[in-house]
């Protein structure tokens, strides 16, 4: 089975968000199983500068809006994933993020830039590689939403079909909507405009396009799955989405082992496993130290890997931090994002030095060294598709404090007497989107952070718990062979 992913970011090379993770580890894991897969990415910088040996596969001249379109072929520093590069030096080759420029605006002609990763993508199922051609199109998130419009625009063209076409929607919310008048630079069928395809209220959303004309849809988690079929959290797609239900599934996210694992994390100050959890004490006192805070073992630690946005809970947080730090916890806080939240979580840091810290920011290392120094990881988020920070912290005995949403309600079971009884708790757990309920949480993990043994027997539980990316890459394949057929 021959399956090309296609998508804008890949873990180590570039990273905003857990997008990165996925489509770093999927592709591997499904190897695994006999999927000879493959990725499409534009021609970033972090890509293009990181990737040698790279080999021409095809000369695309001017589309797009870029005049120099070129198609590359390479593989990770790694040699685990065969990428291909789109080298548009037009459209790609910019600083600031891959969406945005320095001053964090959104490039306007991110329409073109995507479309044309789309149309690529298409190509690749249709031969523009001699020796390789896609069986399956795997399309993730908004910026990759056209491949299965330009793959239906094909098919009602020839009439064959080049590819069975999956979309996954990692985060509804992203949507790439467009004015109207991008439709004559994109390269599809002007009726493809309408309800029944790229039209959301009189506009162009590649997120829908990809929602419409994808064989199959996929989330990144069973709830989540659920949930935006409903008008709360279906951000104004719900009605496609329960007209397609039959064919969307939630397909968990895993773990990738090599990277997050604190039995051989190189990242860390010592490794540890559920046979001995010593190490993490060292890793504790080494966050403690780095991070400049008082060395106690009595509170907890408490700590966010977040973007600092509402969407993740923040403002909860925020409003809640008084709970922590009043009764000697610790906070540790890694992320950027809303400008306010920001100075805020600064400004409460510079406060209380010996019991809070703050660095803006994403920083790989400094996340890894987050994640096995504290006790608690906190995910209250408003809505979370699937999350990838609690899984982390479940494998680094970090007990993660979430809100039963989502991919949270999926992945973490609460510490309630009952779930303490059963042997089955693995963090704390709260209901609705407010701050009472946030700070009930945080006193029942001071409560149980105070009597150790139970501590530890959770700390155990959370760690044996199994999401690698084998499960669901088995998933995945039997929807693969599904829609080829």
């Amino acid at each position: 089975m021959r399956v090309l992913h296609v998508c804008s970011e890949l873990f180590p090379l570039l990273k905003t968000g857990g997008l990165a993770d996925v489509t770093a580890a999927l592709p591997v894991a499904l190897a695994e199983f006999g999927c000879n897969s493959r990725v499409l990415v534009p021609g970033f910088p972090a890509f293009m500068n990181s990737l040698v040996d790279k080999k021409l596969v095809a000369e695309l001249g001017s589309q797009f809006g870029a005049s120099d379109v070129r198609l590359y072929l390479a593989t990770t520093p790694d040699s685990l994933i065969t990428m291909y590069l789109i080298d548009a030096p037009e459209l790609f080759d910019r600083e600031g993020s891959p969406y945005a420029d320095v001053n964090n605006q959104a490039y306007a002609d991110n329409y073109l830039r995507f479309a044309l990763l789309g149309w690529v993508a298409a190509q690749l199922a249709d031969e523009l590689d001699p020796v390789w051609s896609a069986e399956v199109v795997h399309a993730h998130d908004w910026h990759a939403g056209l491949a299965p419009a330009y793959l239906k625009a094909e098919e009602i063209k020839t009439g064959r079909k080049l590819a069975a076409s999956i979309f996954t929607v990692h985060n509804l919310a992203y949507q790439g909507i467009f004015p109207y008048r991008v439709l004559d630079e994109i390269n599809l069928p002007v009726w493809f405009f309408n309800v029944h395809g790229l039209e959301f209220h009189g506009q162009v959303s590649f997120l829908k396009a990809g929602l419409y004309f994808a064989d199959k849809i996929t989330t990144v988690s069973p709830s989540y799955a659920r949930e935006i079929q409903g008008e709360e959290q279906g951000c104004g797609l719900h009605g496609l989405l329960q007209a397609r239900s039959h064919n969307l599934s939630g397909i968990l996210n895993g773990v990738d082992s090599k990277v997050w694992s604190p039995s051989n994390d190189s990242l860390i100050a010592a490794n540890y496993n559920t046979r001995s959890v010593a190490g993490k004490q060292v890793c504790r006192n080494a966050l403690q130290e780095y991070c400049g805070l008082v060395k106690q073992d009595e509170k907890p630690i408490f700590a966010i890997v977040s973007r600092l946005t509402e969407q993740k809970g923040l403002n909860l947080v925020l409003a809640g931090i008084d709970e922590i730090l009043s009764r000697g916890g610790q906070l540790v806080i890694l992320g950027s994002g809303d400008t306010e939240l920001e100075a805020a979580f600064s400004e409460r840091a510079a406060a209380n030095l010996e019991l809070m810290a703050v660095r803006l920011g994403y920083d790989e290392v400094h996340a890894h060294r987050v994640i096995a120094g504290s006790d608690i990881i906190m995910v209250p988020s408003r809505f979370e598709p699937c999350g990838l920070t609690q899984l982390y912290g479940l494998s680094y005995g970090t007990l993660p404090l979430v809100r039963k949403v989502g991919g949270l309600a999926d992945t973490v079971t609460d510490s309630s007497l009952e779930n303490l009884a059963d042997g089955i708790a693995s963090g704390f757990v709260f209901d609705n989107f407010d701050v009472t309920e946030f700070s009930a949480a945080v006193r029942r993990a001071f409560a149980l952070y105070a009597r150790k043994a139970e501590w530890k027997r959770v700390q155990k539980c959370a760690m044996q718990q199994q999401f690698g990316w084998d499960i669901a890459a088995k998933v995945y394949l039997e929807l693969y062979q599904q829609v080829a057929k």
